[in-house]
């Protein structure tokens, strides 16, 4: 029988999500995105259930970035964040003064408005998925899911993903929930912790699970030791 899992999700928060490979990251993050349905129990945003929204409410509820990189030719940076108004534009999907404002202010929120005029496959990976999270700001969502969003950056691309994702939900008051395995980064900027292990969830701070105990649990292992006061990991030699 499947572990039993009660979380929320708050706005004005950057929340990650912790876990060993195959224990369901990926399947509770599209469950959450109504991408698959639910296999029991309760998912609802706004006090409202999931399943109880349409298509089009859904799309101006919740974003999602997904680690796969998009296969896209000849369509520049502006155009596919332009995509990001899809559910406001209608069927022809004609932009009015209003949608290219929403898109020049989601590029300038992340940093990215030079790239504008930029064919997406000339960019690099930390470019590409800057592009991805400015098109899930111009859909202008509450709230906006990430899997794995710094999973082909270098480190110090990394870093900067992460302080961009934690500046946003606090700035913008996004409810933001992405999942990594980027720990030490997780550790040091996720307002929240979502850690699946094999016996449920534990959901806390990550200096309220480090007290209790259960990130030095998921973390340590021969040679890797985990200070529970200072949240910092050590790898012996």
């Amino acid at each position: 029988m499947a572990s039993a899992l009660t979380a929320a999700l708050r706005k004005g928060e950057l929340t990650c999500l912790l876990g060993p490979n195959g224990i369901g990251k990926s399947t509770l993050l599209r469950t959450l995105s109504a991408f698959q349905p639910k296999l029991g129990g309760s998912v609802g945003i706004n006090g409202r259930e999931i399943s109880d929204y349409n298509d089009k409410e859904l799309s101006r509820l919740i974003g999602v970035v997904l680690t796969e990189k998009p296969d896209v030719q000849q369509m520049t940076v502006r155009e596919l964040v332009e995509l990001g108004r899809s559910p406001y534009t209608g069927f022809w999907g004609t932009l009015d003064d209003d949608d290219r404002q929403v898109v020049s202010h989601s590029l300038r929120l992340v940093g990215i408005e030079r790239l504008a005029p930029r064919l997406v496959h000339t960019l690099s990976d930390g470019e590409r998925q800057k592009v991805m999270i400015a098109k899930a700001l111009a859909q202008q969502t509450p709230v906006i899911y990430l899997d794995e969003p710094t999973a082909f950056l270098d480190f110090p691309s990394k870093v900067e993903m992460m302080q961009l994702l934690a500046r946003l939900a606090r700035e913008e008051q996004k409810t933001i929930f992405l999942s990594t395995h980027d720990v030490e980064l997780a550790l040091q900027l996720a307002d929240q912790l979502w850690l699946m292990q094999p016996g449920g969830l534990s959901v806390g701070t990550p200096f309220e699970l480090a007290q209790r105990g259960v990130l030095s649990a998921f973390i340590e292992r021969p040679g890797i030791s985990f200070n529970k006061d200072t949240l910092t990991i050590r790898v012996q030699r």
